[in-house]
């Protein structure tokens, strides 16, 4: 029985030991595109080990349980022990979900959003007035403001927007006519997507930025009729790819070179969003979470930039999308059946980054312009 005890207590302490020299010899800003199977959860990780996580995927008893295990996943493979910040940019269900589930198992001690629901729901009333109130007693908690900052060392985050505005002065080196907007159509929304918190990230001279769902005419309101964000290197989120945000009035203004979209196998990669993305200028590459098929063979990207596939796969993918399913209780669940994979980003300082699928283990690594 000693033995086994000495035994147990020298394994932990060699596990500690290995996640403590992980994060101290890391070099780069490490990004965890967490598959929470249409939903949200993107894990960011300084050099220095603090940590920024922005949502926590589906609600539901399975789903927030499976969820939260598959970010403790990313968290343990960061050799993170606490949570230092944690962005909830809206009241959704597939945004905030696993937040109970995930308290449970790591310490997270600053939340952050855009203030109370504005999308009158019994799931997020009553999170909000029975369950949040306990996750944030012992916490620091900010409602956030544009222009706001988030303290992380080696890092530059800002609020771009919260609560339904936006920054009015651009962030340095943008603030430049947006051609885009002369074109620009006004979209569908409903009331909580457009009041995401959205966070832009400078580190060194790599970019990237996540606003939760905004929609296009956030979208507008942000980047018109100047820009205010510049150019980026990484798109993160991109409101998993359904067609009320990602307009050209922000897509192609800030010409990523790196999109990243967090879709399920039935949620976002439609016919009229994967074209504004696939003819953005200066995109290099478009990586997904999950094989759309409301995209089809016609209108996705190559196998190797997808990390999840569909579940039971024909023997032959068919050409043409498949249409969504209309909302309601009896829609199919965006989840698939088999394992879960991220996609990481490994960020440099000059403002190179190499990107890796870890289902089938292909990175490409992009050079610092």
């Amino acid at each position: 029985m000693r033995k086994n005890l000495l035994f147990t207590a020298v394994t932990g302490l060699l596990l500690l030991t290995s996640e403590a020299a992980s994060a101290q010899t890391r070099t780069t800003l490490d990004i965890y595109v967490v598959d929470v199977e249409g939903g949200n959860a993107t894990l960011l990780v300084t050099p220095s080990g603090e940590s920024l996580l922005i949502d926590t995927g589906n609600t539901g008893p399975q789903a927030s349980v499976r969820d939260a295990s598959r970010i403790m996943e990313a968290a343990k493979d960061a050799g993170l022990t606490q949570i230092d910040h944690l962005i909830t940019t809206h009241w959704h269900g597939d945004h905030y979900g696993g937040m109970e589930e995930l308290a449970k198992r790591i310490p997270i001690k600053h939340f952050i959003d855009h203030g109370p629901n504005q999308q009158p729901a019994p799931g997020p009333d009553e999170f909000l007035a029975k369950v949040y109130p306990r996750l944030i007693a012992n916490a620091k908690h900010t409602v956030a403001k544009p222009g706001d900052k988030i303290a992380m060392m080696g890092l530059d985050v800002q609020v771009v927007t919260s609560n339904g505005e936006t920054i009015k002065t651009p962030l340095a080196g943008a603030g430049q006519p947006n051609p885009y907007c002369a074109s620009f159509k006004p979209g569908d929304n409903n009331i909580e997507d457009p009041l995401s918190v959205g966070v832009h990230i400078t580190f060194g001279k790599f970019r990237t930025m996540h606003l939760g769902d905004l929609t296009k005419n956030k979208e507008f309101e942000l980047m018109c009729p100047n820009n205010r964000i510049g150019t980026l290197d990484v798109f993160l989120g991109l409101h998993h790819g359904v067609n009320t945000s990602s307009s050209e009035v922000m897509m192609h203004a800030v010409r990523p070179r790196v999109a990243i979209i967090n879709n399920g196998t039935r949620k976002g990669g439609q016919p009229d969003v994967m074209k504004v993305l696939l003819s953005s200028p200066g995109l290099e590459n478009l990586w997904q979470i999950h094989f759309s098929l409301l995209g089809g063979q016609e209108y996705t990207v190559p196998g190797m930039f997808i990390a999840n596939l569909t579940d039971e796969q024909p023997a032959a993918m068919p050409t043409a999308p498949t249409a969504a399913p209309a909302p309601g209780p009896n829609t199919p669940p965006p989840a698939h059946n088999g394992p879960a994979f991220w996609i990481k980003v490994q960020a440099q300082q000059d403002g190179g980054f190499t990107v890796i699928n870890a289902r089938n283990k292909f990175s490409k690594t992009y050079a610092a312009r």
